[in-house]
């Protein structure tokens, strides 16, 4: 068989993406195609640049070709990435952003802000556009993780609007309370003004085009978590919780939040964090300090995936302290972790835009 764009086209159709199952030209994930003698190169345009299953759609690309056009086919199929979307209609609230993804859990202390920051630094590694929202009005952490205490963020005025400018920091852009009050002040606010607080950064912080809004929510389920959902149109929410059956208990709540009639956000997936402790001295070993499985369990229960696995690492909490994310630490166990993570809550988000799509043309 010759080779020629529509042979090309014709044997592409029959390479499926695992995630979405249908074929890449029918997603249109297949552009630019060039023909030289044997030589055929094409673009796949990825739904994220974190996608895990980059080299199995390469790979079977090679072999469509060589099996449906020509065998001794040179075959190069040029990766690329455009991070979907299901918001059709982005000229209201934060229309440069494409995915915003609620990090939630039903109590403190699961390590959720250290999750929330890894995770956005992750993602940004992998070539998205990212952005990370303080909403912990009473007690933000973004300052002291990214290094960034004792820094304010400028502001211009357009239009006779005064847009705060995000801070900038490990290739993602940042906005915390934490950075407009000293960190030795307390604020002793009501609800509704946390939740104004929150609106601000909704609607006067110039977050410009991002692939990914990550908001890092104070534990509960409160007036910060409805607003939240009220205001914005949140992709999904990712639930950390630890092994132990008193954090899963109220992580199993938060979830249920989200599920619950006046929320109907997505729940894109459980995160287990502390999963175990892995000694620095001592790199082989693991000692489940908060017990085995709770993640698993409510991932089953629930029928939402266990997204990642987190161990607990010096080098996790030293990271935390000195504003210096573990992710990017090669050396620290935890590091791959993260990047996995990264790309499970991409494929996550690839797979609702892909879902809430289909049910509009439906």
């Amino acid at each position: 068989m010759s080779i020629t764009p529509e042979t090309v086209l014709a044997a592409l159709s029959q390479v499926e993406e695992p995630d979405l199952k249908k074929d890449l030209v029918t997603l249109n994930m297949i552009r630019n195609i060039q023909i030289s003698g044997k030589r055929v190169s094409f673009e796949v345009v990825l739904t994220t640049p974190a996608c895990p299953l980059k080299e199995m759609i390469k790979n079977a690309c090679i072999t469509a070709i060589h099996h449906l056009v020509d065998k001794e086919a040179e075959v190069e199929p040029i990766m690329t990435a455009e991070v979907t979307s299901h918001r059709q209609n982005r000229s209201e609230v934060l229309p440069g952003v494409k995915n915003i993804i609620a990090v939630a859990s039903g109590k403190g202390g699961v390590g959720k802000s250290s999750v929330a920051m890894n995770l956005a630094v992750a993602l940004s590694v992998a070539g998205s556009k990212v952005g990370l929202m303080d909403a912990d009005i009473y007690g933000p952490s973004l300052p002291l993780m990214s290094g960034l205490e004792g820094s304010t963020p400028l502001a211009r005025q357009d239009g006779g609007k005064q847009w705060i400018q995000p801070l900038e920091r490990f290739g993602i852009k940042l906005m915390s309370i934490g950075f407009l009050v000293p960190s030795t002040q307390a604020l002793v606010w009501r609800g509704p003004m946390a939740s104004k607080a929150l609106g601000q950064f909704i609607t006067d912080v110039e977050w410009g085009e991002l692939d990914y809004l990550i908001v890092d929510l104070p534990p509960g389920t409160g007036d910060i978590h409805l607003t939240l959902t009220q205001q914005l149109p949140v992709t999904g929410a990712l639930i950390v919780t630890t092994p132990q059956p008193v954090a899963v208990a109220d992580a199993r709540k938060g979830l249920a939040m989200f599920q619950h009639a006046s929320f109907q956000v997505p729940v894109l997936g459980i995160i287990e964090n502390m999963s175990w402790f892995i000694p620095s001295d001592n790199p082989e070993k693991k000692y489940t300090l908060f017990g085995e499985g709770g993640g698993l369990l409510l991932s089953i229960e629930s029928g939402v995936p266990l997204l990642g696995q987190i161990p607990l690492t010096e080098s996790i909490r030293v990271g935390g302290d000195i504003g210096m994310p573990g992710v990017l630490d090669a050396d620290s166990p935890a590091a791959p972790a993260f990047h996995k993570l990264a790309s499970a809550v991409a494929q996550q988000v690839a797979i609702v835009n892909a879902n809430a799509s289909s049910a509009k043309v439906n």
